[in-house]
């Protein structure tokens, strides 16, 4: 009997692994083969991104927009632990999010329909041109499908540029104390 519990056990622990293997794989095939213009970032760089951890959630109240900021374990260390320059690696990932009213809580507003996919990554190596080591990607949902954002990452660069004291980022670390 005892064998035949430890069979049962090993077969259900092996079936819950392969099927949540099955999830993530399914899951990251979705990426489409995009690629940046100007840069190469592909969106397929980021695959597995929908697995790093939440940093902090900006609202573009120009677009109302809701934007969730993700990092990798790279990007995340190095904003727990307050660096001043991010580590090679480290990867940030923006989920920008139309707005509609919650209908169960109409004082609220909730997420709708993913808007774009964003994300910038450390590489001094290949993005050092700008001065600023970081590579940008955008791309933007047109008529339900992914698209590489046709203007490049100049819009980007710009912008980032106005946060250079904090390593080209706007974002840091929200914490619950």
């Amino acid at each position: 009997m005892k064998n035949l519990t430890q069979i049962t056990l090993a077969t259900i622990a092996l079936m819950v692994s392969l099927s949540a293997n099955d999830i993530y794989q399914t899951h990251n095939k979705t990426l489409p083969e995009l690629k940046m213009p100007d840069n190469n970032l592909t969106f397929k760089m980021i695959e597995g991104y929908q697995d790093y951890k939440i940093v902090a959630t900006h609202f573009r109240t120009d677009k109302n927009e809701i934007r969730y900021i993700l990092a990798n374990p790279i990007g995340y260390n190095a904003l727990k632990e307050k660096a001043k320059v991010m580590p090679e690696g480290s990867k940030i990932v923006k989920i920008g999010w139309s707005v509609k009213k919650m209908p169960t809580f109409p004082n609220a507003l909730e997420a709708d329909e993913v808007q774009r996919v964003e994300y910038m990554v450390k590489d001094s190596k290949t993005f050092n041109a700008n001065g600023d080591n970081w590579g940008y990607a955008r791309f933007v949902k047109k008529e339900g499908d992914y698209v590489a954002w046709d203007k490049g990452s100049k819009g980007c660069i710009s912008c980032h540029s106005a946060v250079k004291e904090t390593d080209y980022l706007f974002t840091k670390l929200q914490s619950t104390h």
